[in-house]
């Protein structure tokens, strides 16, 4: 393997476990903002609350990235990024709609 790719290949192991140890600190803190936030169900959750920290490492040794983005939409991407509009003015407000959309997504797949 080239180095660029070992580099990459690390990098998204480090990432995994981040990101499990993050989902199951929100789980543990705060199940229902956890649900929302991570965007996994009860039943993941309650799989994640009790992982193990060898079985995480475990997990997130893998070469397959475990985390996903939850939308794929041009709405979405355009309101979190302000997409041709005046950044300064419009932020909040956009950061505030794409924040609904993606809440009532939620909601449908709940």
């Amino acid at each position: 393997m080239t180095t660029n790719v070992e580099q990459i290949l690390t990098e998204i192991r480090e990432a995994n476990l981040s990101y499990l140890m993050l989902a199951q600190n929100l789980i543990r803190s705060d199940r229902e903002q956890a649900l929302f936030r991570l965007g996994v169900s009860e039943d993941t959750a309650d799989l994640l609350s009790v992982l193990t920290p060898a079985q995480m490492m475990k997990i997130a040794s893998g070469n397959t990235l475990l985390c996903r983005f939850r939308f794929d939409d041009e709405l979405v991407w355009g309101l979190l990024t302000n997409h041709g509009k005046s950044a300064a003015a419009n932020d909040a407000t956009s950061r505030l709609h794409a924040a609904i959309v993606l809440a009532g997504r939620h909601q449908e797949a709940a």
